[in-house]
């Protein structure tokens, strides 16, 4: 039997991606909900949050930018640069890499969130944040994020070698082998996270994605050093 006849339908490699992430997952969104319940319920972290919150509205999309490289790129690569099994495959140019792509989904997610907060409403009741979360996940994700975060750990893994990703991007069956196992891998994890995100104002639904971003990246980026794997994208940053 050949490697192609053995390998799983992308729908199976999908739901063997959600159940490897359900334990990272589950603790992603249990961190989420403890600042989301910190923030309504625990004055002292109330008034943290807010300080945050107007230091972020002040900022702006300089904000958004600095602080996701920083979350998204910068600390995990210095991760990755740390453990001996991933040393020599992560470098100075990988960084620049990493940093660039994740400052550019700062802003990315920076515009989807107010123009959400726009067009949707800024407020928390059920029906604004399950309108965001469909949103979010049936529309921006499949035709944006998921496709962006594949081009951009491609090229991070591959030293910038375009024309290499690019073969891989126009192979026959792309999409159905591989963005969709990330698609259906991503929905479990990230579906009750951004539900937990939208419940916040605005200003803090990005600060709480760059925190919960950067453990999961984390978390990812140790499961894979420990095997010897390259690190996969972690699923979609909003």
């Amino acid at each position: 039997m050949s490697t192609a006849a053995r390998a799983p339908a992308p729908w199976q490699a999908g739901l063997q991606g959600a159940r490897a992430n359900l334990g990272p997952g589950f603790v992603l969104q249990l961190f989420a909900l403890a600042l989301v319940l910190g923030y309504y319920f625990v004055p002292a972290a109330h008034a943290a949050l807010n300080d945050l919150s107007a230091f972020r509205e002040r900022l702006g999309v300089i904000y958004s930018l600095a602080s996701t490289a920083l979350f998204g790129g910068l600390i995990p690569w210095c991760y990755l640069r740390l453990m001996p099994r991933t040393r020599s495959r992560y470098d100075a140019r990988q960084a620049v890499g990493l940093i660039l792509f994740w400052a550019y989904k700062g802003v990315e997610v920076h515009l989807l969130y107010e123009g959400l907060a726009h067009w949707v409403g800024a407020d928390n009741n059920a029906a604004t944040v399950v309108i965001k979360v469909l949103l979010d996940q049936l529309i921006y994700c499949p035709l944006l994020a998921v496709p962006g975060m594949w081009w951009g750990y491609q090229l991070v893994e591959h030293r910038g070698d375009f024309a290499g990703v690019w073969r891989r991007f126009r192979t026959r069956g792309w999409f159905y082998h591989e963005l969709l196992p990330v698609l259906i891998a991503n929905a479990g994890v990230w579906v009750p996270t951004v539900t937990i995100i939208y419940t916040l104002p605005t200003p803090l639904q990005l600060p709480l994605e760059n925190l919960v971003l950067c453990f999961f990246t984390l978390m990812l980026a140790h499961l894979a050093q420990k095997r010897g794997e390259p690190v996969p994208a972690p699923g979609v940053t909003a």
